[in-house]
């Protein structure tokens, strides 16, 4: 089906249109009506105030002649539109147009959202969990607003490389492979090493008890620590059985990583899990590169690359080191050689890093020296999307009473089992299955939504009581309003097949009603913006308003009860509408919409 135009559209080009037939005939002057939503009426535009200041018109006669040339009244898109003010327009659609409008977006499978016309590749690397380290809850940002972007992405056709770019080399690996060659037995779990059986939790302890055990030999034991270093150096090589030993401890963490993201409701294939160690082969040539275009030079032994405009706090530059005077890789050499894999070999013209803020100069100075180098250009770009922090209540960094990082899968845990006693008061009459399999429902999207309601660059505190409450700007407010509409159907479906979503464009309707049609028909509006900005709060913001839009229209309409049949399958089609999108809506931002609640 052709993608269905929006009213907002319709209006704006009709204004366009107007503004083009009553301006000179002169270049440089636009004919943008700078159309938004309003509450005066439907649509207000501002656009012609500035219009006239450049003109050096009357912005009240220039409106009035811009209104003559507006087709409005029956059959039109616009049922009126007046100047109002020092010369805004204020417009409103027609009854017609706008259930007509929504009819066609029903018809749709996709409602009315079309794909983009200029689908590109964006590769997107998040989440980032470290090989032999636990989850935290630093993580969750990451993954949260990584996976509601590929899905939102995809949406729109765009092709997503997924990128779990998890630390999986490095120092402390030659570590842990030797304690692990002199102490076998620490990942013998009475079966194949590397199984999943058990489950995240079980892996995760033997790495931790993995990682504790050669940490406190490596700076109790001079011997060793040696001996560890060696091996640092024969896992770089390429030594079978050190390979051998990391692949099992990369193994290992994988079970636990897929256990907390199955937790999360997050999928993950192993074809996306790229690590640090899958671009080793590329680092010396990376670093050759850089060095005889001239874009890196060495300094006191390390390759480096300065800036002009990055000085530290004595006036001194501060380089991004590519490689160490002692021969060893940075990050930098590492993001450096993913740049060229993603735009050379994948053919990526957008590279997105969901990362944390407290990277923003590593990536700045990442992406400056990729694009002296030529692997970043006019038709590549790569954006960091910084994140800000998750706070506990007392507004500081989230931490246990000790001090540590929380662990995510205790959070998560948790969370269900918050959702799991919101449920279980709602509807006593649920058994212990339904009650579990809802709560998980409920508390992981209560989690996943508290994040992706808040603006990307912002902190937020991380509070379950507000997070799995049935009242304010909660995943859980949603959930429910689905689900009521849910209730709805399936009792206008049991009184026959007369009472079904039907939309009577010919009627006219309430105030509330109103409200909502026109706030289903910003959906794709919605889409587009987000897909521009990469802003996943946009979304939530949308639904929070569409399920108040509904909260209020089923407050002031009374659906099954109204008063002829056709204002009760009119409204059908709106509770019908207001669910499909509030469950699009959702299931793009990751987040169950449970039938029943």
């Amino acid at each position: 089906m052709a993608a269905v135009q929006s009213l907002a559209s319709l209006v704006d080009q009709r204004l366009a249109d107007a503004l083009a037939a009553v301006l000179p005939e002169r270049e440089g002057v636009a004919a943008d009506p700078l159309l938004r939503r309003s509450d005066r009426a439907d649509f207000q535009a501002n656009g012609i105030l500035a219009l006239a200041k450049r003109l050096g018109r009357n912005p009240r006669e220039l409106a009035a002649e811009v209104v003559k040339r507006v087709p409005a009244g029956d059959g039109e898109v616009i049922s009126s539109v007046e100047v109002s003010g020092p010369g805004f327009l204020n417009i409103t659609v027609s009854d017609e147009a706008l259930l007509s409008t929504l009819a066609e977006r029903a018809a749709d499978d996709r409602l009315g959202v079309p794909f983009a016309q200029r689908p590109g590749v964006t590769a997107i690397d998040y989440s980032q969990p470290n090989v032999a380290k636990e989850m935290h809850v630093g993580h969750l940002r990451s993954t949260v607003i990584g996976d509601a972007l590929v899905k939102i992405l995809e949406h729109r056709g765009e092709k997503v490389i997924r990128r779990h770019h998890i630390g999986d080399w490095g120092t402390q690996f030659g570590m842990l492979i030797q304690y692990l060659t002199e102490h076998p037995q620490e990942l013998d779990h009475g079966g194949e090493t590397g199984g999943g059986e058990d489950g995240g939790e079980a892996a995760m302890s033997r790495l931790n008890r993995l990682y504790k055990s050669s940490r406190a030999l490596f700076d109790s034991d001079e011997g060793f620590k040696e001996r560890a270093r060696a091996r640092v150096v024969s896992l770089q090589a390429g030594d079978r059985e050190t390979l051998d030993l990391w692949h099992r401890i990369v193994d290992e963490s994988m079970i636990y990583f897929r256990a907390v993201y199955d937790l999360l409701d997050v999928e993950i294939e192993e074809a996306d899990v790229v690590g640090e160690s899958a671009y080793n082969d590329m680092l010396d040539e990376t670093c050759r590169l850089l060095e005889e275009s001239g874009v890196a030079e060495i300094s006191q032994g390390a390759l480096c690359v300065f800036f002009d405009d990055i000085k530290g706090q004595d006036g001194s530059p501060v380089p991004l080191i590519v490689r160490k005077a002692d021969g060893g890789y940075g990050y930098a050499a590492t993001d450096l050689s993913a740049i060229r894999d993603r735009v050379g070999t994948l053919g990526a013209d957008t590279l997105l890093y969901v990362v944390d803020a407290r990277q923003a100069l590593h990536f700045r100075m990442v992406f400056e020296t990729a694009r002296r180098a030529g692997w970043l250009h006019d038709e590549v770009r790569a954006v960091h999307l910084q994140f800000g922090t998750v706070l506990g209540k007392d507004g500081k960094p989230f931490k246990t009473r000790a001090g540590e990082s929380v662990r995510l899968i205790d959070l998560l845990e948790e969370a269900v089992r918050r959702a799991a006693g919101v449920v279980a008061e709602k509807d006593p009459k649920l058994t212990e299955a339904e009650v579990a399999e809802r709560a998980a429902q409920v508390g992981i999207g209560a989690v996943k939504y508290a994040d992706l309601s808040t603006s990307m660059s912002r902190d937020y505190v991380f509070d379950l009581d507000r997070m799995v409450s049935l009242n304010g700007d909660t995943s859980v407010y949603l959930q429910y309003a689905y689900a009521r509409i849910q209730s709805i159907l399936r009792k206008g479906a049991d009184r026959g097949d007369s009472v079904r979503p039907l939309a009577h464009p010919s009627l006219t309707p309430e105030p509330a009603e109103r409200a909502l049609a026109l706030h289903l028909d910003e959906f794709d509006q919605t889409l587009r913006s987000v897909t521009e900005t990469y802003e996943p709060h946009r979304l939530a913001a949308y639904l929070y308003t569409l399920a108040s839009h509904f909260t209020t229209f089923y407050d002031q309409c009374p659906v099954l009860t109204a008063d002829s049949e056709a204002a009760v399958q009119n409204r059908l089609f709106l509770c019908d509408l207001t669910a499909r999108t509030l469950h699009r809506g959702m299931a793009l931002l990751g987040i169950r919409t449970p039938a029943r609640l």
